[in-house]
């Protein structure tokens, strides 16, 4: 348990090392208390955030709401709906898709009810109908932490601008309205495509939790990404630059990659 040994420096020639590394070079570039131990950033200033509260967050091509089972309940059947699933998008979330509408009504009610997770529906502003669900969750105001999960994107919405918005509006939401420090993202270690999709969006992976979880009847291994709030700066930037109508031709493919833009914003 970490919390239970004392790191001591050891000398290697005439210089004392901790972890391979001079501590005359700790004392310049971190904090230390007065046992000479390296400590994290002081934060002075800080205190506890607020939790979500979200009416609409609009975009040029989308806007989030939160999520209405009377509003949104039809809009979602088209893909929700087993009937009318893409089976191989449901292989990584941890429910299945509703066997009717009357499943389908029961599960929305209960989300719509959560707090935390925090549902949101993505509408296509073209067509005024929801194509996409996501959620704000494990909400830990205390430390100003919180994730994005229980993503769910239909074909309509898939590989659009409107996906890529979508996660723009909402981590604008996260650092520059809740103030938060730290953003998630977490996925089964084989989700190849949400982890392609969360270094694409500009989070920085962090490691793999083994055996993290048991959902549907299997074993999973955790991917985490992360987010901060210093990096939101670089990346917003970057989302505002890539969803720009300059970077789109006349037949809407887009110009320059996201990756390709954030390496000129790095």
């Amino acid at each position: 348990h970490y919390g239970y040994f004392l790191l001591r420096p050891h000398r290697r020639g005439s210089s004392r090392q901790m972890f391979g590394v001079s501590t005359d070079y700790l004392k310049h570039t971190m904090n230390t208390n007065q046992y000479n131990q390296p400590i994290g950033e002081a934060l002075p200033d800080f205190s506890a955030g607020e939790t979500p509260h979200i009416t609409l967050l609009e975009g040029n091509y989308c806007r989030l709401e939160r999520l209405s089972v009377a509003k949104h309940l039809d809009d979602l059947s088209d893909f929700y709906l087993e009937a009318k699933a893409v089976m191989p998008d449901w292989t990584y979330l941890s429910i299945a898709p509703s066997k009717n509408k009357e499943e389908l009504y029961a599960l929305l009610t209960k989300q719509e009810a959560s707090a935390d997770p925090y549902f949101l529906a993505i509408v296509d502003k073209q067509t005024q109908k929801a194509v996409g669900t996501l959620a704000l969750m494990r909400i830990d105001p205390k430390n100003r932490v919180i994730e994005v999960g229980w993503v769910n994107y239909s074909p309509a919405l898939q590989r659009t601008r409107m996906a890529t918005e979508a996660q723009y509006l909402l981590a604008k939401y996260v650092f520059e309205t809740l103030q938060y420090r730290r953003y998630e993202w977490k996925c089964d270690s084989l989700n190849a495509p949400s982890r392609r999709a969360a270094e694409r969006l500009g989070f920085v992976y962090e490691g793999t939790f083994r055996q993290a979880v048991v959902y549907k009847g299997r074993s999973r291994d955790t991917a985490w990404f992360a987010m901060l709030d210093k990096e939101w700066e670089g990346n917003k930037r970057t989302y505002e630059q890539w969803l720009s109508p300059d970077n789109f031709d006349s037949q809407g493919r887009q110009r320059q990659s996201l990756r390709a833009i954030r390496q000129t914003n790095i």
